[in-house]
Formats: C-alpha cells, sequence, structure tokens
C-alpha cells in the first residue's frame, strides 16, 4: 500500500466520480443522483486516496440514531488487489459504529459479508424491460409538485428510519425525474419516483399499501419512460409486486440480498413494492 494513501471524506465533485466508475461497473445510477445522495447524510460519503487521487469510495449513510446503509463500495480496477478495499471498508464501518448497518449484496460478495457479520433477510430481484402495457387501477396517482411533508411522513412508516432530507431532494421535480402519490379519502396510499438512468428508467421508491395503489402509482409514472427500458428492485416475498412487474411485461434481469450487521430492522415487505436504490437503501 502506498505511504500517501489516506481515506477522508469525500471533497466538491467526488461523488459524481463515484457514481462514474458506479456506471462503469455496470450499477447503472440515475443521472442526477449525486444531488439527493449527499442530502441524505452529507458525512456519509469516503474516498481512499493516494496523495490528490481518488482510488476507491465508500458510502455509509446514516439515518437517525440506529441505521445506517452501506453503498458505493469500489476500488478503481487501477488499483485493485494492494489493500486499499480494506482501509476503505473499516472507516467506512467504523464511521456508524452502534448502528445496524445494512447493504444489497450481489451473489459473487455474500460470502465476504457474511465473513463481515452481515447476515441475509431477504433477497430482492430486479425485474427490467420496455413496459408492454400499464395495470389498471380503481384508483388516480397524481404528479407530486410540492408539500412532500406528508410524503415523508409515509415513507417513515415503511423505511426502517426516517429521512425527510433525502425524501425532500430525492422526490423534488426536476428534469428527467418525477415522483408520484396515490391518496384515498385523503390519506395517502402509496408514492414512487421514476429517475433516468445511464440505461433506461428506474422506478423506486415504490412503497404501497395494496397492489391497487401500486398500480395507480406506476400507471401514472409509466408513460415518463418514453418506450425506454425500466428497472425495479422488488422484494421476492412482495409477490404482489412481481405479478404487476410480470403484467408490465418486465422480466428478472439481476438479483442481491438485503444484509444487516446487527438488528434488522423490521420493514414491511408488504408494502415495498420497489426499493428505492441499493446504494442508499
Amino acid at each position: 500500500m502506498n505511504s500517501d494513501f489516506a481515506v477522508r471524506p469525500m471533497r466538491p465533485g467526488e461523488l459524481e466520480l463515484v457514481l462514474e466508475w458506479a456506471r462503469q461497473e455496470g450499477w447503472n445510477p440515475g443521472l442526477d443522483d449525486s444531488l439527493a445522495f449527499h442530502d441524505a447524510d452529507p458525512s456519509g460519503f469516503f474516498v481512499g486516496a493516494v496523495g490528490e487521487v481518488p482510488v476507491g469510495s465508500i458510502s455509509v449513510v446514516k439515518y437517525g440514531d440506529d441505521f445506517a446503509f452501506l453503498g458505493l463500495y469500489i476500488v478503481h480496477p487501477d488499483f485493485r488487489g494492494k489493500g486499499y478495499g480494506k482501509a476503505i471498508w473499516e472507516k467506512g464501518l467504523s464511521s456508524a459504529e452502534g448502528r445496524s448497518i445494512g447493504l444489497d449484496g450481489v451473489t459473487a460478495q455474500q460470502d465476504n459479508y457474511r465473513k463481515a457479520g452481515f447476515e441475509e433477510a431477504y433477497r430482492t430481484v430486479r425485474y427490467g424491460g420496455v413496459i408492454s402495457s400499464v395495470p389498471s387501477s380503481t384508483l388516480a396517482a397524481q404528479v407530486v409538485t410540492d408539500k412532500l411533508d406528508g410524503l415523508q411522513r409515509y415513507d417513515a412508516t415503511i423505511f426502517p428510519a426516517p429521512r425527510p432530507a433525502f425524501v425532500a431532494s430525492w422526490c423534488a421535480t426536476r428534469k428527467d425525474r418525477r415522483t408520484a402519490l396515490v391518496r384515498k379519502s385523503g390519506k395517502i396510499r402509496g408514492y414512487g419516483t421514476i429517475r433516468r438512468c445511464y440505461e433506461g428508467y428506474k422506478i423506486g421508491p415504490l412503497f404501497a399499501q395494496d397492489a391497487d395503489s401500486a398500480a395507480a402509482v406506476l400507471s401514472t409514472l409509466a408513460p415518463e419512460a418514453k418506450g425506454a427500458p425500466v428497472f425495479i428492485d422488488i422484494p421476492v416475498e412482495n409477490k404482489a409486486a412481481m405479478s404487476l412487474a410480470e403484467e408490465m411485461g418486465l422480466e428478472p434481469v439481476f438479483e442481491t440480498a438485503r444484509m444487516y450487521r446487527g438488528d434488522a430492522p423490521s420493514v414491511p415487505l408488504k408494502n415495498v413494492f420497489g426499493v428505492t436504490t441499493l446504494e442508499l437503501g
């Protein structure tokens, strides 16, 4: 390991660099993910650098006092096999000491995560493809333009911890990003966000009380893709969500496992029709 190597918080512009590395790894991040990622926890992003040259990264975003989520663990191919990854990993974990930590692990890395104390909670399958039909619903969803406080409270009933700053940034209407929610009798029944990625679009989160509410959100968001491929990460326990994806003409293309080190939070998977993002939970 080079003596000039150190792990430090990311500087302005480095998160964009790391997301470019993620694109090169085939992770297909959103075109404007960096703003919402940073807003989730500005202290949660680290790079390992040799002098002024970033060689690897990790994010351990803290949500409240008890929970954190690990992602963006990358060592640039030119610097692998030199011990940098281990140092970056240890720095990331130490930054969330005392919290349960979650991650979404690809199949090839799950044994390594188990050795580090992570245990599988459930599997997630990514469905993808061009939408061939829009699901029908008895409800109607609307595109969100402002007044996100109710949506933030709803999100906190499903995600393991409140994340108001992230939701406010993630759901803000911007170019190539839309959020829709559905209400019944004045109460939020579900919401979702679609965003443009380097390849096609991703929908996430997609949280809903039932399949009818999820279908209403999907029917509003689907036209935003304009015929481009769409991807949704779905917990396998939510059979209704997988049925909706198949009804839309999407097929399984990728699989991960949600794993936790520490106490696994209680997540109502029947309400998770689509994971927010594999990088931040």
